[in-house]
């Protein structure tokens, strides 16, 4: 990662830069906000370190013109007049961090090492996300709130190797999604993907559903019947509800994943198979393995590589994304009234996606204008209660609040209405899109 230094002190320069080149970063320095300026506009600089003070242009000044140029352009201010404040106020102005002189070394190093991180999973992200737009998937990946970056990061990292990999998930949060993904991101995206949805299948059909069977093998058997291993073969396997799994097939499924190979009921003869198993499953599969309902051989044989889809409650962020991706598709030139939008983005969604595709789906069949208002509102979500839920939840609901009411007293005027809040316009216009706040007036 390269990093710019600004600072009017060289001593503070020269040891910010001695101490980093020796973690092995890239550094270059700046003594002023106009040689800043230069240096950014012909280095590839990923992350600047800005002294708040100094005497041609203060950091806030700079980072200002760094932001309208490159907008992704990571910041950490520091400060010789540290307070709540001053935190408040660089955070604001788009800066990641802050710290305050002297600088403590450790703590720095741990909050470039947290950025870069960031960095590098917003890069694996948007790779992947770019490389399954030529692909042929029921939806897209939606979300770019920071849990969605770690999980497509993640994806990124789990399709090229061959190991066995566990999605864990509420119903309803794109576990079939993002083992497609996957599959389609790693070697074998030439060959099948085979799905099956252990809680579908009988649990007298199992085996012969897992490996086939032969003709005559039971009654109704009238044909030889290839199973879903010999149907993936060269591809994907992917075990959907696998905690659905009976204890007796539990077993031979082990056996088969261990030796690689597998009986067709009626047969004796072993037949080699070459697949890459996905599983996914909505519940404690360690909690199953303490109770004896699920073996724990098998729970470490699939969990070699394990992913997490965080249920839409903990990234609210992503349901204004998602909202408008299925309005885009279902909705017929429909859109939400602001008011609307900041209570349906409150609710929790237990069903997660699907369910709020399907809440889309069932206001665009109903509203009986182009606007989707409060009426038009699943009685789920208009009823919601107001007082539950966590601090943050709460929080976020009076800052939404407080938007919308400065946002309607300006006539939506965002300079005045930022004026009357004391922020930054460009923090309003952050706030707007993270909350759904569209103008009403427009």
């Amino acid at each position: 990662m390269r990093i710019l230094i600004v600072d009017d002190e060289q001593m503070q320069r020269e040891m910010l830069q001695g101490f980093l080149e020796k973690k092995g970063y890239s550094v270059c320095t700046a003594s002023g906000g106009e040689e800043a300026l230069r240096l950014f506009r012909s280095e590839p600089v990923q992350l600047v370190l800005l002294d708040h003070r100094m005497e041609d242009m203060n950091g806030d000044e700079v980072l200002a013109h760094m932001r309208r140029e490159s907008p992704l352009i990571r910041a950490i201010m520091i400060t010789a007049f540290g307070s709540v404040t001053t935190a408040v106020k660089v955070m604001q102005l788009g800066a990641d961090d802050f710290l305050e002189k002297p600088v403590d070394l450790l703590e720095l190093l741990e909050k470039i090492d947290r950025i870069e991180q960031e960095l590098v999973a917003a890069e694996e992200a948007d790779e992947v996300t770019a490389t399954l737009v030529q692909q042929e998937l029921p939806v897209n990946i939606i979300g770019s709130s920071r849990e969605m970056q770690d999980l497509l990061s993640l994806v990124h990292r789990a399709a090229p190797v061959e190991w066995p990999t566990l999605i864990r998930g509420e119903t309803g949060t794109g576990k079939e999604l993002v083992a497609k993904c996957i599959h389609l991101l790693g070697e074998r995206k030439d060959g099948p993907f085979v799905e099956v949805n252990c809680a579908a299948v009988p649990e007298s059909l199992f085996e012969s559903e897992l490996f086939g069977h032969e003709k005559g093998a039971f009654t109704g058997a009238s044909n030889m019947r290839r199973g879903r291993f010999e149907l993936a073969d060269k591809g994907t396997l992917f075990l959907d509800e696998v905690g659905e799994l009976p204890l007796q097939m539990q077993a031979k499924l082990l056996r088969a994943l261990q030796e690689k190979t597998i009986n067709r009921v009626g047969s004796e003869t072993n037949l080699k198979i070459d697949v890459r198993v996905i599983a996914a499953t909505n519940r404690d599969l360690k909690k199953m393995v303490a109770e004896g309902s699920f073996r724990e051989d098998l729970y470490f044989r699939l969990n070699v590589l394990e992913l997490f889809i965080p249920p839409l409650r903990e990234r609210r962020g992503d349901i204004v994304e998602l909202a408008e991706h299925f309005l885009t598709r279902h909705g017929r030139g429909i859109s939400f009234d602001p008011e609307a939008l900041s209570v349906f983005v409150k609710y929790d969604f237990p069903g997660n996606v699907r369910e709020l595709e399907h809440i889309i789906q069932r206001m665009v069949t109903f509203a009986r204008g182009r606007v989707i208002r409060m009426s038009d509102l699943p009685a789920e979500v208009r009823e919601q209660p107001e007082n539950g839920g966590m601090l943050s939840e709460r929080l976020a609901n009076v800052e939404r609040r407080m938007l919308l009411s400065a946002l309607k007293e300006h006539g939506w005027v965002q300079t005045r209405a930022a004026d009357s809040l004391g922020i930054s316009e460009r923090v309003l216009r952050y706030k707007m899109k993270k909350y759904g706040i569209e103008n009403s007036m427009s």
